[in-house]
Parts: C-alpha cells; structure tokens; sequence
C-alpha cells in the first residue's frame, strides 16, 4: 500500500493482515515504486495524492515493467480520476473514505483475476465454447474455427489474456504493436468489430468483450465460463 495517511495505512494494513494478507506500506511515491520494482507482490493500492509525485505517475512507470494489479484510491473519485487509472493501467479503483470491507472484496476480486490471467502462458486459454490456441493462432467456438486475421487474433488474445481488465486502445496498441496496428485511426474498433462477428452470439449484444466507454474494451467471459 502506497499512502502517505500513516494512520489510514496503519489501520489497512491491520486489517488486512487480520485476514490472511500480509501488507507491505510505502509513505511516498519513489520508495512504492522502487519496493515495487524490487519485490514480488501479488496486489498493489496505490493513491492518487502522494507528496512527491501523483499516483499517476508511479503507475505509468509500473506498467513500464509490471502487471501486478493496481487498485487506487482517489479523495475525490470523480468520474476524471477513473478514466485517467484505468487508461493508463490501473485495474480498479476505490474513492475516500471507503469501507475497509470493500477494499477487501475489491482486493479479492483483483486476486482471482490474476490467477485467472495467470494460464496465459499456456498453450491453448478454455472460457466455456471459446477455446484460444496459441500456437495454432486461432480460435475456435464449440470446436469450430473462426475466420480471423492476424491483426484481428492478436487483438483477441491480448484481452483474453488479462480477463476483467480494462484496456485502453493505446494499451492495446502497445501490446500488439509488432503486428503494425495503428490505435490513433480508429482502426482497433473496427477489428474489435469483427472480432464480435465471429464469435459472439449476438454481435450487437457482445458478451466476450465489451465496451468501456471512454476508456476502451474489455473481455468479460461469463462467470460460467472463466
């Protein structure tokens, strides 16, 4: 936890640690961030105001090297706050004051969807009907095989590899960039478009991955099927 309230992070980290968590707390962005990028953790919170730089900043330079999980906290929590996080890579966010069990259950939730991402490195990713082969580089629903493009593929398994995660189109550039995609030419949503024609149900209702607007997509298999 990376807050420079040493009462708040006190209490957190009391709490949590009563609960099965051991808490690690940092009092200002440039030693959060070199503990960071130091230590394994398995989830970060990370706050917005910091007296040496915003948490904007400590997270654009974690994401430089990392994907740990990333919940911040804001004191405002309006809707500006949100977007920048999550566009820039954060994974969730909780505004002050907040009830300590939400942030436990919000912690939680980040957890199970790191041990989920975590088979990415497998060759084949299983949600349901939808079976992704890495190797193979293609997709297949209920065993039958779906017409996609290079371009198109990588683009999928980009956010089938971070399920729950909201990505912005910029990261989705980033992440994919060795097969020339070009995110300022508006061209990733219609790619994401076809992406739903060949897989979804129901194109027009997407299930799989859905829009955040004003931020980007994300892939949201059903619980069923995660």
């Amino acid at each position: 936890m990376i807050d420079d309230d040493a009462r708040l992070s006190e209490m957190v980290a009391s709490y949590l640690s009563a609960r099965g968590l051991e808490v690690g707390t940092r009092a200002d962005g440039a030693t959060g961030l070199r503990a960071l990028l130091e230590e394994a953790f398995d989830v970060v919170v990370l706050d917005v105001m910091l007296p040496d730089r915003d948490g904007f900043e400590v997270l654009r330079a974690l994401r430089e090297k990392s994907d740990v999980p990333v919940l911040m906290l804001t004191a405002r929590g309006d809707d500006s706050d949100r977007i920048v996080g999550l566009e820039m890579g954060a994974d969730d966010y909780l505004p002050k004051p907040f009830n300590p069990r939400e942030l436990l259950a919000r912690l939680r939730a980040l957890l199970r969807r790191a041990r989920r991402a975590a088979p990415a490195e497998r060759d084949r990713l299983e949600f349901g009907r939808l079976v992704i082969d890495r190797l193979a580089r293609e997709a297949r629903v209920d065993g039958e095989r779906r017409e996609l493009t290079s371009h198109q593929f990588a683009l999928l398994l980009a956010l089938a590899e971070r399920p729950g995660r909201v990505l912005s189109r910029e990261q989705l550039f980033q992440i994919v960039r060795g097969d020339e995609l070009d995110a300022f030419d508006r061209s990733i949503d219609v790619h994401i478009s076809r992406i739903r024609a060949a897989l979804e149900v129901d194109p027009k209702a997407p299930r799989l991955i859905q829009t955040v607007r004003a931020v980007g997509y994300v892939f949201t298999p059903p619980a069923s099927e995660r």
